[in-house]
């Protein structure tokens, strides 16, 4: 039986947060794994405190309700128009967040689409080791590495954290809808974040791919890199983005477990639990 996320079973009409795990692997182009994340990241959030330590909060007490994982197969296509539909149906629901949990970055094709349709004038926060601006790569268009390149053309859309990224994808990086925040001039976090927000809309939509944050943080990810922000940097810039803006949905992609630690899986359940808790503190929510 599929883990509850924090072992919670409330009932998804009294859930102010939802949880629908996503484990599609299609495109990996270096480590295979990203399928079994939303599983480990399930298991592994039994092993987060209830009590927020930060926020000095219970938040489950909220309501967090966990959706049965989808049943994916067929061509990615069939695939990510089945997401869809199941994401604006969760989406509709008023008075909820929906996290939408992967497997790996190409599902921000299926996932965010459902938020740009309900949410004229919507922008995106990519938080991510790579740029993923690309039109297609290894021949498809449903690619990993394309994961922004539609979204892009859709709406605004601050990359922070990109440390990775093809001579092809560097004519759109920055251009056009695209806000391209390059780690390696942008490691004071203090000073990135007024920026990040000039550039992001009053409705946001966050993608995290987990190899935004350092390896050492988050060693188990698809395709890990040198360098990006520390646990408490990255929390400090969501923490400011909730507070400022107003956060319609989330998803979380790329955790890759590995076979000797779970550090990774813990930190992204805690991950997500604390920005569960940001926006539940947030006043006028």
């Amino acid at each position: 039986m599929q883990p509850k996320f924090m072992d919670m079973s409330v009932p998804l009409a009294n859930a102010r947060f939802v949880v629908l795990p996503l484990p599609f692997e299609r495109t990996t182009s270096y480590k295979q794994g990203t399928a079994k994340g939303p599983a480990a990241l399930l298991k592994g959030s039994l092993g987060v405190e209830l009590y927020d330590e930060e926020l000095g909060r219970l938040t489950y007490k909220d309501g967090i309700h966990t959706v049965p994982a989808m049943r994916i197969s067929g061509p990615a296509s069939k695939v990510f128009s089945r997401i869809e539909q199941e994401v604006s149906r969760l989406a509709a629901m008023p008075g909820k967040t929906l996290f939408c949990v992967g497997g790996e970055h190409s599902l921000s094709h299926a996932t965010i689409p459902p938020f740009l349709r309900r949410y004229p004038g919507l922008g995106v926060l990519h938080f991510d080791a790579h740029a993923d601006l690309r039109p297609s790569y290894e021949g498809s268009t449903y690619s990993h590495a394309c994961a922004m390149h539609p979204i892009s053309k859709e709406c605004r859309v601050a990359q922070v954290g990109i440390r990775s990224i093809g001579e092809e994808e560097v004519h759109l990086a920055g251009r056009g809808n695209v806000r391209t925040f390059l780690w390696h001039k942008n490691r004071d976090m203090r000073r990135l974040i007024p920026q990040v927000l000039r550039v992001l809309p009053p409705l946001v939509y966050l993608s995290i791919d987990m190899d935004g944050f350092d390896p050492t943080v988050v060693p188990g990810v698809g395709t890990p890199q040198p360098g990006g922000y520390l646990w408490h940097e990255a929390l400090s810039l969501f923490r400011a983005i909730i507070e400022a803006k107003r956060v319609v949905g989330v998803d979380v992609m790329e955790l890759c477990p590995l076979k000797d630690t779970v550090a990774s899986e813990l930190a992204t359940a805690k991950l997500m639990y604390r920005l569960m808790g940001y926006l539940a503190v947030k006043p006028g929510r």
